[in-house]
Formats: structure tokens, C-alpha cells, sequence
């Protein structure tokens, strides 16, 4: 792979000491994405792009500015997500195409901090699966080898970052779907808590399960995006406390001991999980305990049946997205076959899955309150090849696939938690070298932990490369 060294800080602190224009930068980036391999992008800005990074130079050399870690830093967005100007795909045919009305207030967010939207990245239809194969386009790769998938459904933003294109881009997570392209593309991806980045002023939380996000290659990278995505919006329906200091600089800080829990098990599917996966989690867990944290064997918190839940509100969620029924039939195989089983579902089931939701995280707040973090697997598998899971034939078996590949990730989706998937190992497949992501999940509002113990991860690896 061929990637650009420099980070998100790292540009934005060339650009504020004048050793490069954000010009340069954006026109960097702009060859990298159309020079793109992984079919990582959906439309790129070149005109808008410039013109946003003209204005900014010319803010900074004006001195009406003050640079901040994300100024002048190309950043696309998640085909999901409105951008102005871009057409928005949603990774359909049935709905995709039509200009936005508006712009999402992650993007306002990420404006605000200066980052430049160059583009939009690809995403599966409606973000339902956790690989990018929309129908219409090629299928989102993974940079380290280009027969794989990217995972989902924030795989063309996850692939964007690990192929070096930019340091930096915008995602979303429902149920792993920034930690799973995380983890096939050996980049950094939080899910932060429920309600810190707040999915204002047009977003619908609905149950909660979805938070915003980015994927970097450095977790500094993550936590400088959290600093300026996190807070408020009038009428949230769920509120994160703010924290006491910012994200950043809690990656500086020293570590308590922390009481580390180990979850080989997986939780929401019985599946077998690849021998070198479980590998590089005993790996980390030695590491932690040679950092002189209190590492522990934990079990699943519940199981496949508690999980079911969670299924039936992702079916009607499926449901509710509006199609018009003519176009139903463009829809993938596996958004029909996930919609009719919403269509299928009662109102006092819904009302029973809600509740069960609530109930489970009741539970895994009780079994693990004397953790501080639980470190897991984010994969049972390496990335897996194109097409692997998709089963146009039998959409069933296709979810219950998925679910056997993701066993850990919706977990934090359940229960509101941050999560974060690191590229701390990799393994080969075949002769290719593919990466292995390790998920640390924390305590609720607990992001600052999770941010200084990746870094510390990060220190490790980067110490002791394998």
C-alpha cells in the first residue's frame, strides 16, 4: 500500500506554521481519491473543495482565524450522510441520486473545525450490512488486498483512510459500521457513547443505537474529531455529560491501573472464531498486563436469544426508511427480505424488543461493573472476500452470516457504550499480509479512557512491530 505519512494534526500543524497551503493539501488528496483503487468514492467535490480551501488561506493569512487540529484537513463524507452540493446515494437505487436539502450536522461540526468535505464515500444500501457492495457499482475493497471486502457500512470512508487518501473521514455506527471497515482496513474507528455527538438538527436517534463518528490512522487523530463532533443540540432526546477535559489531551495523560476484562466468547452468534484472531487477543492481553493493568477472563454478557432484540428493532428501522413502492424492487434482496420482516412485526413486539434493549443493558452494566474496559476480537475473521457473505438467493442466510462475522460489535450499539477498534496485529491469508482489529469497549461517557489506552496500545505496537 502506498499512504500519505502524514496525519490529521500533522497537517493541520504544517498548515498553521505556513510550510504548506491547504490548496496543496486538498489538491493532494483530490489526485488520491480520483487515483483511488478501492472504489472508495461516491462523488468527489474538485471545484468546492478548492474554493473551500481558497477561502480558508485566505482566513488564516488574514489572521480571522484561529487554526485548530482538523483546519484545512480534507475529510470526506459518508454517502449517508447529507453533504451540499452532493448527491446522495444512500447506497440504493431505489432512492439514491437526489440533491440534499440540507446539511447534516456532522458536517456543520466538522466545517466548523475547518476540515474540507472533498467528497462523498461509498456505503451499502441504507448502511444495512456490514460490507459495501451496493448494487450499480463495484464492490468497496480493502487496501491491503484489493479481492477482499472493506467491511460496512462505513467502508468507503474506512478504505479512503487506509489507502492514504486522507487522513481522516466521516462515518456512522448502528452496529459495528465504523469498527468493522476499521477492522478490515487496519485503520482506527470509535463508536462513541450514545449521545455525544448529537445526530442534530435533522437526524432521527430513534432508539439510539446509531452515533457518528470518524475513521483515522492514529487514534490522536480520533480524539481531536471527538473534540470537535461532541455536544449538543437543541432538543436531543439523549445527552452526554461533557467532559472535564478534552479528548486530546486526555491521550497525554498518564493511566491509572485499569481492570481489564478479556471476552474471547462471542456474544450474539455461535460461531468459530479463526485461531489467529484469538491469537492477537491473547497478544494484547499480555501487553496489557505488562503495562501492569488487571487483566481477567470474562464471559459474554448474554446470548443469541437476549440478542434478538435487537434484531427485530433493526427490522422495523429497516421498514421505516421510506421507498416509494414502485422503486421497492430496486432495493438489494437483503433490504427487501430485512423490510418484510419489519412489515411483519407488531407494534407490542417492537414495544417488547425496546424494552428487551433497555433490560440487556441493565444486565452487562451489573456483570461488568468492576471493569473498566472489556477488550475482544472486533472480527471472528479477516476481512473476507468479496462477496462472501452476500447471498442475493437466500437474504436469511446472509444475515445470519453477518451476525457470525460481527459477534461482538452491536454489543456497544445495545448498550450505548464507546467502542473502538484498533489495528494492533495483522495475519496472513494466502501469502497476503491483512490486518487484525482489537475493539476495547468502556464504561458509558468513558471515551477519554478508551482514547489514552489506545494510545498506549498504539505506543506498544509501534514499539514492538510484528
Amino acid at each position: 500500500m502506498t499512504m500519505n505519512p502524514l496525519t490529521a494534526l500533522e497537517t493541520s500543524t504544517r498548515i498553521a506554521a505556513g510550510d504548506v497551503e491547504i490548496v496543496e493539501v486538498v489538491d493532494a488528496a483530490l489526485e488520491a481519491a480520483h487515483a483511488d483503487e478501492c472504489h472508495a468514492w461516491t462523488w468527489i467535490d474538485d471545484d468546492g473543495a478548492r474554493l473551500a480551501a481558497r477561502e480558508l488561506q485566505r482566513q488564516r493569512d488574514a489572521g480571522h482565524i484561529r487554526p485548530g487540529p482538523l483546519f484545512g484537513v480534507p475529510c470526506p463524507i459518508k454517502d449517508l450522510n447529507a453533504l451540499a452540493g452532493a448527491p446522495r446515494a444512500i447506497g440504493s437505487r431505489a432512492v439514491g441520486g437526489a440533491l440534499p436539502d440540507h446539511e447534516d450536522g456532522i458536517v456543520t461540526r466538522l466545517r466548523a473545525a475547518g476540515a474540507i468535505p472533498i467528497g462523498t464515500t461509498a456505503a451499502p444500501e441504507f448502511g444495512l450490512p456490514c460490507y459495501t457492495e451496493p448494487d450499480g457499482r463495484e464492490p468497496t475493497v480493502t487496501p491491503w488486498d484489493h479481492t477482499r471486502m472493506a467491511g460496512g457500512s462505513s467502508g468507503g470512508a474506512a478504505a479512503a483512510v487506509g489507502a492514504g487518501e486522507v487522513p481522516i473521514a466521516q462515518g456512522s455506527d448502528g452496529g459495528g459500521s465504523i469498527r468493522i471497515p476499521a477492522s478490515c482496513c487496519g485503520v482506527v474507528g470509535l463508536k462513541p457513547s450514545r449521545g455525544r455527538v448529537s445526530a442534530g438538527p435533522y437526524g432521527i436517534d430513534g432508539p439510539g443505537l446509531v452515533s457518528g463518528g470518524v475513521l483515522t490512522r492514529t487514534v490522536r487523530d480520533t480524539a481531536a474529531a471527538l473534540d470537535a463532533l461532541s455536544g449538543p443540540w437543541p432538543g436531543d432526546p439523549y445527552h452526554a455529560p461533557a467532559p472535564t477535559e478534552s479528548y486530546l489531551s486526555a491521550c497525554d495523560r498518564g493511566l491509572r491501573r485499569l481492570h481489564v476484562g478479556i471476552l474471547r466468547e462471542p456474544v450474539i452468534a455461535d460461531t468459530e472464531v479463526a485461531p489467529d484472531i484469538l491469537a492477537a487477543l491473547d497478544r494484547t492481553a499480555a501487553t496489557l498486563e505488562s503495562m501492569g493493568h488487571i487483566v481477567e477472563q470474562t464471559g459474554a454478557p448474554f446470548g443469541p436469544e437476549e440478542w434478538e432484540s435487537f434484531q427485530c428493532v433493526w427490522e422495523v428501522g429497516a421498514a421505516a426508511i421510506p421507498v416509494p413502492p414502485e422503486r421497492e424492487e430496486l432495493c438489494t434482496p437483503m433490504s427487501r427480505w430485512l423490510r418484510a420482516q419489519g412489515r411483519r412485526r407488531t407494534g407490542v413486539e417492537l414495544a417488547e424488543a425496546l424494552a428487551g434493549i433497555q433490560m440487556v443493558a441493565r444486565h452487562v452494566g451489573q456483570q461488568w461493573q468492576r471493569f473498566d474496559v472489556i477488550v475482544s476480537p472486533t472480527l471472528a475473521q479477516p476481512p473476507l472476500p468479496v462477496g462472501a457473505l452476500r447471498n442475493d438467493n437466500d437474504p436469511s442466510a446472509d444475515f445470519d452470516a453477518q451476525c457470525r462475522f460481527t459477534p461482538w460489535t452491536s454489543l456497544w450499539n445495545i448498550t450505548g457504550r464507546p467502542a473502538m477498534s484498533l489495528p494492533l496485529h495483522t495475519t496472513h491469508v494466502g501469502g497476503v499480509e491483512l490486518p487484525v482489529g482489537i475493539m476495547i469497549g468502556g464504561q458509558m461517557y468513558d471515551e477519554a479512557t478508551l482514547l489514552a489506552l489506545g494510545c498506549a496500545l498504539e505506543a506498544a505496537r509501534d514499539a514492538n512491530p510484528r
